[in-house]
């Protein structure tokens, strides 16, 4: 089984969904919500980092406030490129604002069991088995933790989900399930094993941690504990707004974008004030509330431009980003799927958005499927030949084969078609079949791509975990369990 990883890099197409001055405007307004309004902070030691800084604080509603000039300060010194390590070296990440990789989703509560299709809630065996058809999948490049363990305890469901994940994919792992303090630990504890040691997981971080806010302008307090704790040691670390318009957002792009990047840059400065240097992301799933009933939407001309935008505001911080992708509001794979995914992916790709997130996932990551997850994947490979854009050049003029053919030919039997045809993209689940054929059989994409990851499930055999490793990973989980008892 190929190791290989599918990016984009190097595109041939562009788009500006901001202008230079729309981003000023936009941060701008970031600085003034963050000095005049205030951010939500619920950690005491998140909150003695401000006060450290000469922030403002309200100690009663955790509401700090910060001069624009602390933030910039603190925002110059992110790195803007590095590297997201994996249990193989081969199959690191570049994060390098020329490389656009796809993830799974996150978090997901249910399941279309792979054999019966029958939707069920969903467990941590469920994690193994998309991570395993992950690890054999080339347009996954990261793992997010795809499902939520739910026949694991609360208090360690995420650290059995990444401990399953290491022990599945040689891919890098990207959680967002640790939000507390006593999770976060073992995690780190759990990343140094995988990695060799404290120093080599700075070096190679084979973890990344990921905290959603709490839209409008808050935060989690486990879920900044956690990152503190995660920086401190050279973990990546980000902070995904999911504002929407209408209900934890302005009704207009501009304000939720205003809303949600104060979210995300208040946090990642006081990263920055906490531990100069860290690794930091920024992260976002933005989107619109459906006006007839208030309720996420999961896709459409809004989470496109999101996505486009986001990346935007990500370059002019100089730092990665994290960006939901995919993950489209359909019930099922069908049309609405389609659309959805393709845009907010083409979106996020013609900006070249550095991790894009959503591979697997229905009803707004709720539904996990795992014919989507490898729709989605053509997808992506659909995008990144676009993103390859049209080469011309002598060879590919083909003038020596033009004239070989000449009036009335075809070039089937030519050299030139022969070194050339396998340059031609060749779908796996679009239906281009005769007619006839279609008509008799009635099957169709849906059913050849649940067949290939059953295939997959079947045959692929990831790279083990040595057994001694993967018992310490299991007494670090043991150890925390005792504790809670």
């Amino acid at each position: 089984m190929s190791k290989n990883i599918k990016s984009i890099t190097n595109p041939k197409l562009r788009l500006e969904v901001l202008s230079q001055d729309d981003v000023k405007k936009i941060h701008d307004a970031t600085l003034q919500i963050i000095e005049k309004v205030g951010v939500r902070f619920p950690s005491k030691r998140a909150l003695e980092v401000w006060a450290d800084n000469d922030a403002e604080i309200d100690y009663d509603k955790m509401v700090v406030r910060a001069k624009p000039a602390l933030i910039e300060q603190a925002l110059d010194s992110c790195p803007p490129f590095y590297t997201l390590a994996a249990r193989d070296p081969q199959q690191d990440l570049t994060l390098d604002g020329n490389h656009v990789y796809v993830g799974t989703d996150g978090c997901g509560v249910e399941v279309i069991d792979i054999h019966t299709g029958v939707k069920r809630t969903s467990e941590l065996q469920d994690v193994a088995d998309i991570s395993r058809i992950a690890d054999a999948t080339e347009e996954v490049a990261f793992h997010w933790v795809p499902v939520s363990a739910q026949d694991k305890p609360h208090q360690t469901r995420g650290l059995h989900e990444i401990k399953t994940i290491w022990g599945n994919s040689t891919k890098h792992v990207q959680t967002e399930s640790i939000y507390n303090e006593h999770e976060a630990r073992a995690a780190i504890e759990m990343a140094s094993l995988i990695a060799g040691g404290r120093e080599q997981l700075r070096k190679r971080p084979v973890l990344s941690l990921m905290q959603c806010t709490a839209s409008p302008l808050g935060h989690d307090g486990g879920s900044l504990d956690a990152a503190l704790l995660a920086a401190e040691v050279g973990i990546p670390t980000g902070f995904m707004t999911m504002a929407a318009c209408l209900t934890t957002g302005p009704a207009t792009m501009a304000g939720n974008l205003a809303v949600g990047n104060a979210e995300v840059i208040a946090a990642t400065a006081m990263l920055q004030l906490a531990h100069p240097g860290a690794p930091v992301f920024y992260a976002a799933a933005q989107t619109a509330s459906d006006l007839r009933n208030g309720a996420y939407t999961g896709g459409g001309p809004e989470d496109f431009l999101f996505g486009a935008a986001t990346n935007v505001l990500a370059d002019y911080y100089n730092i990665p980003l994290s960006m939901g992708s995919f993950a489209t509001g359909a019930k099922e794979p069908n049309w609405q799927a389609g659309i959805e995914n393709s845009l907010s992916t083409f979106m996020s790709s013609i900006v070249m958005s550095d991790m894009l997130l959503g591979l697997g996932f229905l009803h707004g990551s709720r539904i996990w499927s795992f014919a989507e997850m490898m729709l989605d994947a053509e997808i992506f490979s659909i995008i990144h030949k676009m993103m390859q854009g049209i080469t011309v050049n002598d060879e590919t003029l083909a003038l020596d084969a033009i004239a070989a053919v000449g009036p009335g030919g075809n070039f089937l039997s030519q050299k030139h078609t022969r070194n050339h045809m396998r340059d031609l993209f060749l779908p796996q689940f679009m239906d281009r079949r005769p007619y006839t054929e279609w008509e008799t059989k009635k099957d169709d994409a849906r059913d050849w791509a649940l067949n290939k990851a059953r295939k997959l499930l079947a045959e692929h055999q990831p790279d083990p975990l040595d057994e001694k490793l993967a018992a310490e990973l299991e007494r670090i989980i043991e150890v925390e369990e005792k504790a809670l008892v």
